[in-house]
Parts: C-alpha cells; structure tokens; sequence
C-alpha cells in the first residue's frame, strides 16, 4: 500500500464515523438496496416479516461495507496514482489500511450474523459474494469485462434477499439477479468515461479505455435494453401484475433519459447520469414493487 501524499493524520475516535461513511460510499447503497427490498416483496409478492426485512437490511450493510472496503484497500496504489481519486480516504491518510482491515472484519461479523439468521440456504452460500468482493477489484486490470463482474457481484442483493424469503432460488429471481448486473454493468461503463486516459496509461482495463467513449456508450445502451426486457420478464415469471410492468416503463424512461443526456466531453454530465439518473432508477422500481404488493 502506498504512503499518504500529504500529511493528514488518520481519523480516530468520533472522527472515524464519517470518515468510514466515505469510505463504503454511503449513499451509494441506494443502488443496491432498493432492489434487494423488490427481491424480498416479489419473492412472494407480499410483505415478509419484520425479522426477516431486519436481517437483509444487516446482511446488505454488513456486505456492501466489506466490499467497498476490500475494493478500497485493493486499490489504494491505484487510488493514490489517479488524481482523481488520490483525496478518498486509504491514499490522503484519513485511514489507516489497519484501520479498513479492522473495519472489513466487522463488516463481515456482521454479514455473517446476518445469514445465521436466514434460511439454511444463505448460510451455504454466503462464500460466493464475498469471493467475488476479494476477486471484483482485480478483473479491471485483466479485462475489460470488469464491469460486468461488478454487475453480476452487486446483483446478488436481489437474489440473496429473495434466498432469505423463500430459502429456494427461482427463475424469477435469477432474471431479476442478470438484470440489475446488466443495469450495474451500464452505467459503470459510464462512470469509466472520468478515467479513460488514466486508465489506458496505467493499464487499467474499461470498456471506454478498450474501444472508446462513443462504442463504450453504444454498449451502455444495450446493457440498459437488457435490463428493462429482464425485469419485465422477472415480474412476469413472479406473477407481478399491470402496477410492476408500469413501474418497469417508467424505468426505462429513466435510463432512457441518462443515455440520451450524458456526454463524455462533460464530467459533470456523466457524474450526473451515474449518480442521479441511477439513484432516481432504482427508487423508482423499489416504490412500484412496493405498490404492486401492497395494493394488487
């Protein structure tokens, strides 16, 4: 691990809450939790109980903190280099890679407290998602199709929390687990748009590194086509009726308008189509599965 750049000293006491909160990028949970709750309500479109809601919800934390900090101290070296990630926590010093090490092992404390109380099944496969947290940071500098690795790793949420309600795996939940990796996948394509000459000098693999912003877009806007013909195949194969196919079109909408606005030439436009664009996506399809359960 590389040293800090500066003289920041790392975060202790009090001071470590937000600066652990940056690190697993909080509010980015917003991707992946919205659909891990429509993997719960589709799985056997009715509300679980609240037991089993709280243990998802400790299951998804505990996961997404353990795989954002391993991401983190995996790429460190990597982190430091680029100019635009050297201030995240690991390269400016605010934390130590003790500290993150510490905090991973309570993360996956937590995970595995989780699945202890959820079906036998999660307590089975709980190695399959954290394998791909320590493998995922390693496929960018093999291959391009990182970001398809990324995709089918965070898109075990809706297929774990679905595991949890029911204790089985349907094909219901395996279209609804490629759909969001297809969704994922898209728009960290996008997000590769801020690195392509960094990457391309470091060796770093991306689509956009690869073949070029404009392919790199035309791929993004097949992967997001994959998507919502994928989830309207999930709601179908549940049993989800005319509230979910709804909420399907009003995402489509959605990504239609993140792939028609972002401009590679324009970081704030491509920050906007993976942040913002996404972030509304997934709410949206979280707040029309909710509706199909509870009012059809």
């Amino acid at each position: 691990m590389v040293a800090p750049r500066d003289a920041t000293s790392p975060a202790t006491g009090l001071a470590l809450i937000p600066a652990l909160l940056g690190l697993v990028r909080f509010s980015h949970t917003v991707f992946a939790l919205p659909f891990a709750l429509a993997g719960a309500l589709l799985a056997r479109l009715e509300w679980p109980t609240l037991a089993t809601l709280w243990w998802i919800l400790v299951a998804m934390v505990g996961a997404r903190s353990l795989a954002m900090a391993l991401n983190r101290l995996i790429d460190a070296d990597i982190d430091a280099k680029n100019p635009r990630t050297s201030g995240r926590e690991l390269p400016a010093g605010r934390l130590t890679g003790s500290q993150v090490v510490v905090f991973s092992a309570v993360a996956f404390g937590l995970l595995l407290l989780a699945v202890s109380q959820l079906p036998p099944l999660t307590w089975v496969l709980w190695p399959i998602p954290v394998i791909a947290f320590v493998l995922y940071p390693y496929t960018k500098r093999i291959t391009w199709l990182c970001h398809l690795a990324l995709g089918l790793t965070i898109g075990l949420a809706p297929m774990g929390a679905w595991i949890a309600v029911t204790g089985s795996i349907a094909p219901a939940a395996v279209l609804l687990w490629l759909a969001v990796a297809a969704w994922i996948a898209g728009f960290d394509i996008i997000y590769a748009l801020l690195d392509v000459e960094f990457d391309r000098a470091n060796g770093i693999r991306s689509v956009p590194a690869r073949f070029g912003p404009d392919v790199a877009l035309r791929i993004t806007r097949i992967l997001h086509v994959v998507t919502i013909l994928l989830l309207a195949a999930a709601g179908f194969v549940a049993g989800a009726g005319i509230i979910y196919q709804v909420g399907v079109v009003a995402c489509a909408i959605v990504l239609a308008y993140e792939n028609a606005t972002v401009d590679p030439k324009d970081q704030g436009k491509v920050q906007a189509a993976f942040g913002s664009a996404n972030m509304v996506m997934a709410t949206l399809f979280a707040v029309f599965v909710i509706a199909e359960v509870s009012f059809s």
